[in-house]
């Protein structure tokens, strides 16, 4: 019997969850803002003394996850204009962080590889973004950790979420 109230509640709330009203939106969409605004601070502080931005950390994170990826597949992940994913680039390759090879089957694809300069700095970007989120993931819950991922997931576009999803099948 106690199991059936238990359902009952939680079926419930979660049907309450779709009639959410315009206020709850709204704070859902500044806890959205806040949060991102707390995400990025620590990697900013550490790009800020490398002369670097948001765009450059994200370069950096999706060559890692993907060593060998190509610069259109980069463009499609990131949705950025060509010249501005170049201009990254350019700065990335020439400090050191980025090596960029042609490809053995097609001349005209760039691969992009982090180096171990890149990798120490991607490693440090990220580990100051995984303490906050395992922090935040420890005080939420697993519960609440898999209803996040299903909210975040369910807002992406449809291609980036089949990317994510075919990046992440077996990952946390």
């Amino acid at each position: 019997m106690a199991e059936r109230g238990a359902a009952q509640s939680s079926a419930s709330s979660g049907e309450s969850l779709l009639f959410l009203t315009d206020e709850q939106l709204r704070r859902g969409i500044e806890a959205m803002f806040f949060a991102y605004r707390g995400f990025t601070a620590d990697p900013d502080r550490i790009l800020e003394n490398h002369a670097y931005g948001r765009a450059h950390h994200r370069a950096i994170h999706f060559i890692n996850r993907s060593p060998g990826t190509t610069v259109n597949n980069l463009l499609a992940i990131l949705g950025v204009t060509k010249q501005s994913l170049n201009r990254v680039l350019r700065t990335l390759v020439e400090d050191g962080l980025v090596e960029s090879r042609v490809g053995t089957r097609d001349k005209r694809e760039r691969h992009l590889y982090l180096t171990e300069q890149g990798i120490a700095l991607e490693r440090e970007l990220s580990e100051a973004q995984r303490t906050r989120m395992r922090a935040a993931y420890r005080a939420a819950g697993p519960d609440a950790v898999a209803g996040f991922r299903t909210v975040l997931e369910q807002m992406m576009d449809p291609e980036l979420r089949h990317h994510y999803l075919s990046n992440t099948e077996g990952g946390a």
